[in-house]
């Protein structure tokens, strides 16, 4: 296993195995439909690049790992590796969550004036939840989806079956869950529906009364 992860990532960092080293693989087995191992091999090499190409491409993979790889791994000090877990744990989660303040959930808390919460993992796995409202002993629900999500053919599915998990949420927490939907304006994140801070904000006042 850890050498596995080590060719993958090396090959990735390359990218020895992308269309244009090995051909578009994945029309290529469509159009072969193979029913054996043995016909799928035939047909690339028949109709793709020879098994010498790949062997080279296998060659061109163990320089990088055993050349510059190793030359990096060599170069790494003990102080390297302190710092970096220290920044990664310290700075880099700090300036995580200012990001995420300045951002979507916070651009909506400043917006309805109320606290939103993160979800509990049981909501997100459950309910496809992300953040919360708590009104009394009620709760709003808030997914966020990032701009163009409605045009990905996977995520439309993937809606009709969060639609009847968030009735779910509806009947048992008795608020409704919205979608916030986030798009990027230079590097900072702005919520692109904002009609649906009046939606939320209707919902709010209907629990309250």
């Amino acid at each position: 296993m850890p050498k596995e992860w080590i060719l993958n990532q090396a090959n990735m960092r390359w990218g020895l195995t992308r269309k244009k080293q090995v051909g578009p693989v994945s029309e290529l087995i469509r159009k072969c439909s193979p029913k054996l191992l043995e016909d799928w091999e035939k047909y690339y090499f028949e109709n793709a690049y020879q098994k010498s190409h790949l062997e080279e491409l296998g060659r061109r993979l163990y320089v990088k790992i055993t050349e510059v790889c190793q030359a990096e791994i060599e170069s790494i000090s003990e102080q390297d590796c302190i710092d970096f877990i220290v920044n990664l744990v310290i700075n880099r989660t700090f300036d995580g969550y200012q990001s995420e303040i300045q951002t979507i959930y916070g651009q909506l808390q400043d917006a309805l004036g109320v606290p939103i919460e993160p979800a509990p993992d049981e909501w997100d796995r459950g309910y496809n939840v992300d953040f919360f409202i708590r009104v009394n002993d009620k709760y709003i629900g808030i997914q966020i989806k990032p701009a163009g999500y409605a045009y990905i053919t996977q995520i439309i599915n993937e809606l009709k079956f969060q639609k009847e998990t968030h009735e779910k949420f509806n009947a048992k927490y008795g608020g409704k869950v919205f979608y916030i939907i986030s798009i990027k304006e230079g590097k900072k994140k702005i919520i692109y529906n904002r009609e649906v801070i009046e939606e939320i904000r209707y919902e709010i006042k209907r629990l309250e009364g």
